[in-house]
């Protein structure tokens, strides 16, 4: 998935604000695709110049001016391109590249005791992301009575699946290891 896709995604569900994406992307995708404000504004742009969507700027008087964002027909044809290719993106999905693993790897090469506080951080990061995703949740809540479509919220609920199995699975591999590490370290 592009950080465009994304976009055009959300703006697919009606015209918003570069604020309101920002707070939509980060409370409903971001489990599984991280993207900084910045870089969301300057996808904008491009997308814009692209022709994918245009931007109305609206004048306040009590707040600072904003652009609303609305998606185009080219745009929507993008989106669709995108959605129907046909495993694009699978065989990514099922690739690892984890520089903490290959840390983890060659942790033989320092103590038993570095490679404990290295595992047990990254059990505590696990704990923290699988405590975030009640915020996806909400947002899907949030955002799926807003767009008024049930079908399209279980696809939705589908990736916080994911979400939610990954960081399970990722608790569930660190217990194992820290539990090999710490059966060594009494050996």
């Amino acid at each position: 998935m592009s950080l465009r896709h994304g976009l055009l995604g959300l703006l697919n569900y009606g015209s918003m604000t570069g604020y309101e994406l920002d707070k939509v992307f980060k409370a409903s995708l971001s489990f599984f695709w991280q993207a900084k404000t910045s870089q969301i504004y300057r996808e904008l742009d491009t997308m814009e110049r692209c022709g994918w969507l245009t931007s109305e700027r609206v004048i306040q008087s009590e707040k600072p001016n904003k652009r609303v964002y609305t998606i185009t027909k080219s745009g929507k044809e993008e989106l669709a391109k995108w959605l129907s290719l046909p495993e694009a993106d699978i065989a990514d999905a099922m690739r690892v590249r984890s520089t903490f693993l290959m840390r983890v790897f060659f942790a033989g090469e320092i103590s038993i005791e570095q490679s404990l506080e290295l595992l047990r951080t990254y059990r505590e990061k696990c704990l923290e992301s699988s405590k975030g995703m009640s915020a996806a949740h909400e947002a899907i809540s949030e955002y799926g009575a807003v767009v008024g479509d049930d079908r399209k919220a279980l696809y939705w609920k589908m990736t916080l699946l994911y979400g939610e199995a990954f960081h399970a699975a990722g608790l569930d591999w660190a217990d194992k290891a820290i539990s090999i590490l710490e059966a060594e370290a009494k050996a």
